[in-house]
């Protein structure tokens, strides 16, 4: 004689037997969450200095994720630059400091004047901000009783702008749309079981911003550096950039003075500034530390601080 749990073993695999047979999907495991195909921030072997770039939060459009997408957008993106050894990158929380948060503010929209400031203090050659444009999460699935799969989809779409911070002028713009998917299933009420994953919205982010990625570093590549002049001292010069960056011993810098700014006639805005005139020309002899080089004048008057200086071309 069968025992009552042998008999309710065997009548339970005939059912599941008889349903197969008859077309339905069986799936006895649930298969393995999905995993993002991530893209691998090339590594790039840099010319000449590396540009300091200042990453700020991107302003989140949607209803989803409020004080929490925009923080991860940036902060992925701020991890993909740094991967690719090109970069200096500054986080908001320096800039935040420096510039305080109204001037950064929550709309994910860099003025002219904010960037200028940037520029001036920290020494930026750019900054990059966006906003996340649309964000959703749908469950799509199947019900046969005893089988059920769902499939959550979390789908993105973010916009990137890059600022020059010595013009204040939008240097490049795009956009990237990614898609993540889980899927969950349940034979007999056996199987994966649980609501909204958080880190779906993360992959998703990663996606979408992996889109635009090379783009972006070529137009933060072909950007052009400079600096800023932080201290005159006779025909020494101390330029805000040192080894960091990648000045050597025996590069020549060019000295211009800042040209004029250029305000909107009806707001009074700023809307950047022209490039001043060329002063003079320095040699690179030396650092002071990480932050600071040293030079001497070959040729020019009249320097002050806050002069741009950019890399002579060999």
């Amino acid at each position: 004689m069968l025992s009552k749990k042998m008999r309710t073993g065997l009548i339970i695999t005939l059912f599941l037997f008889t349903l197969g047979c008859a077309g339905m999907p069986m799936m006895t495991t649930a298969p393995p969450p999905e995993k993002p195909v991530e893209k691998q921030a090339p590594k790039i072997v840099s010319k000449g200095p590396k540009k300091r770039v200042g990453i700020v939060d991107f302003e989140n459009k949607t209803t989803y994720g409020k004080g929490r997408l925009g923080s991860s957008a940036s902060d992925i993106l701020t991890t993909e630059l740094f991967k690719t050894g090109a970069f200096i990158v500054v986080e908001r929380a320096q800039l935040q400091k420096v510039l305080g948060e109204q001037a950064l503010g929550q709309s994910g929209v860099i003025n002219p004047a904010t960037a200028a400031e940037a520029g001036k203090i920290l020494g930026l050659n750019a900054m990059v901000t966006g906003s996340i444009s649309q964000f959703g999460v749908k469950t799509e699935g199947q019900d046969y009783g005893v089988y059920k799969q769902k499939v959550q989809k979390a789908e993105c779409t973010v916009d990137v702008r890059v600022v020059d911070t010595t013009t204040g002028q939008i240097l490049f713009a795009d956009s990237g749309s990614g898609v993540f998917e889980k899927k969950i299933s349940e034979v007999l009420g056996l199987g994966q079981r649980g609501g909204y994953d958080e880190t779906m919205g993360q992959n998703a982010l990663r996606a979408s911003i992996t889109k635009f990625m090379d783009n972006l570093i070529q137009q933060l590549q072909s950007t052009e550096w400079s600096g800023r002049i932080a201290k005159v001292s006779g025909s020494t010069v101390y330029i805000n950039a040192g080894k960091d960056v990648g000045l050597e011993i025996g590069n020549t810098l060019r000295v211009y003075s800042l040209g004029e700014e250029i305000y909107d006639p009806q707001t009074r805005v700023l809307l950047g500034r022209e490039e001043g005139p060329l002063k003079a020309e320095l040699l690179v002899t030396g650092y002071v530390d990480a932050n600071l080089t040293k030079a001497t004048i070959k040729s020019g008057t009249g320097l002050t601080v806050n002069d741009v200086v950019k890399l002579k071309a060999q």
